[in-house]
């Protein structure tokens, strides 16, 4: 129908301050049908515009994020539950699971894999459905987190994945992959609307220079990873120096790799 069309176009006129604000309208109008922006594409000639789609724009017009409106995000091979409460999964988190498939290429892949700062459960989850034959262990501080991971947990990886409240001290065992995304944004540092208005701060900001939550992981990070093993920890675009010197400081080994747009992302540290 021309109305569809014609809906989605005002729609992503009015998401001006988004960089997709097309997909975002996409996306809006195959949540508000029930079904996927694919098939959404595929007949939107055929398709209706539903009453509850004008109600979400205006949520979206109002800066709120695409996945806390939809309540999902697609992520490596996985599609997460998402929520207020927890941090949004970006693509350029995927970096940490390219590192690691890189890190044991030619081998079975890690056996046991940790999730510190597990959040939404997106790198742990990413990484089950990496290597089937893994279990792992996500771990989270936050209430609404860990609610939402173990959520998502039983429905990824259904027996291989566990959910524990806890900190950067981990579970006092050793894994194959560590992985990590903790905040790291400097405490003053302007942020997009959408981002600072509605996702958790305690998950964006690290004290005055955003190094905080390195500064802590840094001396605990040795005894969590097996001999053999690889920690994947994601870090800001210029942060590889002042991060990396962290690791290296407690004797560890430290690389980085670029995320697809040539941005420093990921430290791959190894005993």
């Amino acid at each position: 129908m021309a109305e569809a069309r014609a809906a989605l176009n005002a729609a992503a006129a009015r998401f001006g301050f988004s960089e997709t604000p097309r997909l975002d309208a996409e996306l809006l109008l195959a949540h508000a049908l029930g079904i996927t922006r694919e098939r959404l594409l595929l007949t939107l000639g055929d398709q209706p515009v539903p009453p509850g789609f004008a109600d979400l724009v205006e949520r979206r017009a109002a800066h709120e994020p695409i996945a806390y409106i939809t309540g999902t995000r697609a992520f490596w091979t996985i599609d997460l539950a998402v929520a207020p409460g927890v941090l949004i999964p970006r693509p350029d988190s995927e970096t940490l699971i390219e590192a690691a498939v890189d890190f044991f290429a030619g081998t079975s892949g890690p056996g046991t894999i940790l999730d510190l700062g597990t959040g939404s459960g997106a790198l742990l989850l990413a990484a089950l459905d990496q290597w089937p034959a893994a279990t792992g262990v996500g771990i989270d501080a936050s209430p609404a987190a860990l609610d939402i991971a173990a959520a998502n947990a039983a429905r990824i990886a259904p027996g291989r994945a566990t959910i524990l409240a806890g900190d950067w001290h981990g579970t006092g065992q050793q894994f194959d992959l560590v992985l990590c995304n903790p905040p790291y944004i400097a405490r003053d540092a302007a942020l997009p609307v959408e981002v600072a208005g509605h996702e958790p701060a305690s998950a964006l900001y690290a004290g005055a220079d955003g190094l905080t939550d390195y500064a802590r992981i840094a001396p605990l990070l040795r005894r969590q990873i097996a001999p053999g093993g690889v920690a994947c920890v994601e870090i800001g675009a210029d942060q590889r120096h002042s991060a990396g010197a962290l690791f290296t400081a407690e004797g560890l080994h430290v690389t980085c790799r670029q995320d697809l747009a040539g941005r420093d992302r990921c430290l791959v540290i190894t005993p």
